[in-house]
């Protein structure tokens, strides 16, 4: 499995007051699980307090788009940050840009490709990963934690249409090159 390092979490500070989850991303940043927040990609965040209060870790190298159980490679992480304030941003929710290709790392051999339609953008992603999930558990032999796991580290759930209402499609995409 090839990896690509990155941050789990990196935020800032939010404005609410309380005791806080970290475990649910927000409007600046925290725990967004994101493989594309990888060497060289510029993110920006509302700030929200004074000074920002950044902070970032929960160390990943490899992790599928959609992190489906919650699971991905997790690792310490050495990472250099380069922090500057942009003013003037007016940002409503973070925005990132990467610093090459997104998914070079398993196209080589295609993909095998599970679907959800209907009019519920989550049931749909539960669908189309469960399906994956039987799939991979029935046609290699793997227990289905173990199946539910892997779809997690290097399967990507992805959003393929949505502008023909009520149903809207989503697929889950998982590379063949893992047991080929």
């Amino acid at each position: 499995m090839p990896l690509k390092p990155f941050p789990g979490i990196l935020g800032l500070a939010p404005s609410e007051e309380g005791n806080l989850s970290v475990v649910n991303p927000r409007r600046v940043g925290g725990n967004m699980d994101t493989r594309d927040l990888s060497e060289g990609t510029e993110l920006l965040l509302p700030v929200e307090v004074p000074g920002g209060l950044f902070s970032c870790g929960d160390g990943h190298a490899a992790q599928g788009d959609g992190e489906v159980c919650g699971t991905a490679l997790e690792c310490p992480l050495k990472i250099t940050l380069k922090l500057d304030l942009v003013k003037g941003a007016n940002l409503r929710f973070p925005r990132f840009v990467t610093a090459g290709p997104v998914s070079r790392h398993f196209d080589k051999k295609g993909y095998i490709v599970t679907t959800g339609v209907g009019p519920d953008l989550m049931e749909n992603a539960r669908s189309a990963v469960g399906d994956m999930v039987d799939h991979i558990a029935a046609t290699f032999g793997m227990k289905d934690h173990e199946a539910y796991l892997l779809c997690s580290v290097c399967g990507d759930l992805r959003i393929s249409e949505i502008v023909d209402m009520p149903n809207y499609l989503v697929s889950f995409y998982f590379p063949r090159i893992i047991f080929e």
